[in-house]
């Protein structure tokens, strides 16, 4: 609401600009200068829908780059500036509430990165507009707020120092690892937000790299994305998970990364390639070379195993080479593809999962199938206990993970008799089983990792 009487203030105040959600600013007030200028970075204009915009990320706090706030607005133009110094810079311009001293009203501001400069933002007499008066010999006239009080203010939006606006990207807002990890997050000070992936639709354009949500949000950039992707939604999930990588955001596994693992005829060529001791593994189009198949893993018994499967769906034990033939030709049949494996019979129904976060393994467990049954899954009904490694396996596990391209995984290792053999890698592995087995927080180192990655990557921004 605008007021007529004229407000009093001095050279330096404490401000808001409620359009862009910051709540206070210091801002040095300068009748001399004629324009008022912003704080911004990573400054992007672009067209949306017929109207120019411009997107951007202001560090409201002097010499703390731990708060940030992504910003949008409509673009009003864009001035050539001249600075103190001589230098001209062309700069966007926005248009936006101010409100200082019980004063709201709709200034100009030019868009500059400002870092070097003493004040987030200048005011100039453009802004003053007769609604201030300046008394230059004093400052904080409408009120001082102090560097903690600043913080607390925006932990409001983010709750603690070094928050960070973190996405689970996953399709079950219920499900436990997804909760674990918002519970996790929020524990460590973090804006945490749950995106079901079946509801993202995209934007695809150079200009405008949008994700857009539900009734038509446009999602604003999070600082990090824990991609949590189903199987039967690898297709889209990597495609949308691309999108958040276009955005700028840090993503724990990316979508190449992903759609690699949940390949399993592409991952253990990889892995072979990278001479990754495997069971010996056949695969063929054609239900004429069943028996060759047969051969190359050694004959009966074997393991039959669907390409797409998971979580020990579409995992059979064929005990007898006539049955291993009659099951691989029924698999052709109705044309689905398959992986011809040998059974380590040794083994005796037990894997081990290694939970590898970035180059390490921080967790382990023993996997024993159910009576009757040769697949250790948990889901299958399987029990889990921790278990200590050997150097031989976790050295195995961090190699499966990196040649993957992941940065959180879960690798199932076998123990035969030449030693330990990768079965599968899982680029969601779940955290209900391991944290139950070793009772370790897992979904905390994962949060822990992230921020480390995420504050290595500014370090980098600002260095560069």
């Amino acid at each position: 609401m605008l007021i007529s009487q004229k407000v009093v203030i001095g050279k330096e105040e404490w401000c808001a600009l409620p359009d862009l959600d910051m709540a206070a600013i210091n801002a040095r007030i300068d009748s001399g200068a004629r324009t008022s200028a912003l704080h911004a970075e990573n400054i992007h204009c672009y067209s949306s829908r017929g109207q120019r915009m411009v997107r951007f990320d202001i560090y409201p706090l002097q010499k703390d780059r731990s708060v940030v706030v992504h910003c949008r607005a409509p673009l009003v133009d864009e001035r050539d500036v001249k600075s103190s110094s001589g230098h001209t810079e062309r700069r966007p311009v926005i248009a936006t509430t101010l409100k200082l001293g019980g004063v709201a009203q709709v200034i100009q501001l030019t868009l500059t990165n400002r870092d070097s400069m003493g004040y987030r933002m200048l005011l100039g007499r453009e802004a003053m507009q007769g609604r201030f008066l300046i008394d230059p010999e004093k400052s904080f006239l409408q009120g001082k707020v102090s560097d903690v009080q600043a913080r607390k203010i925006y932990r409001g939006q983010v709750a603690s120092e070094g928050g960070l606006r973190i996405a689970v990207l996953a399709s079950n807002p219920e499900l436990y690892s997804n909760m674990r990890l918002i519970e996790a997050g929020r524990q460590r000070g973090h804006e945490m937000r749950f995106i079901d992936i079946q509801q993202c639709y995209m934007n695809i354009s150079a200009e405008e790299p949008e994700i857009h949500y539900r009734g038509g949000e446009i999602l604003a950039p999070f600082d990090a994305v824990i991609p949590r992707i189903r199987p039967a939604m690898t297709f889209y999930g990597c495609a949308v998970l691309r999108q958040f990588e276009m955005s700028g955001a840090y993503c724990q596994n990316g979508a190449l990364g992903i759609a690699r693992s949940r390949d399993k005829l592409r991952s253990l060529q990889m892995l072979a390639h990278k001479a990754i001791p495997m069971p010996v593994t056949s695969f063929a189009h054609s239900p004429q070379e069943t028996s060759e198949l047969i051969k190359m893993v050694g004959g009966a018994p074997l393991v039959v195993k669907l390409l797409q499967g998971t979580q020990g769906v579409g995992v059979v034990l064929a005990e007898t080479n006539k049955a291993a033939e009659s099951l691989i030709n029924a698999f052709k049949a109705v044309k689905a593809e398959i992986l011809v494996q040998e059974f380590v019979k040794e083994a005796e129904g037990r894997d081990i999962r290694c939970f590898v976060v970035g180059d390490k393994v921080i967790a382990s467990m023993q996997r024993s199938a159910p009576k009757g049954d040769f697949r250790a899954n948990i889901h299958r009904g399987g029990s889990a206990m921790e278990i200590k490694i050997t150097a031989e396996e976790r050295k195995l596990a961090i190699q499966a993970s990196k040649i993957m391209g992941l940065k959180v995984s879960g690798v199932d290792l076998i123990r035969s008799a030449t030693g330990p053999k990768v079965l599968e890698i899982n680029s969601s592995p779940g955290l209900e089983g391991i944290e139950g087995a070793t009772g370790l927080d897992i979904a905390g180192a994962m949060m822990e990792a992230i921020e480390k990655s995420v504050r290595t990557r500014k370090n980098k921004k600002l260095s560069a």
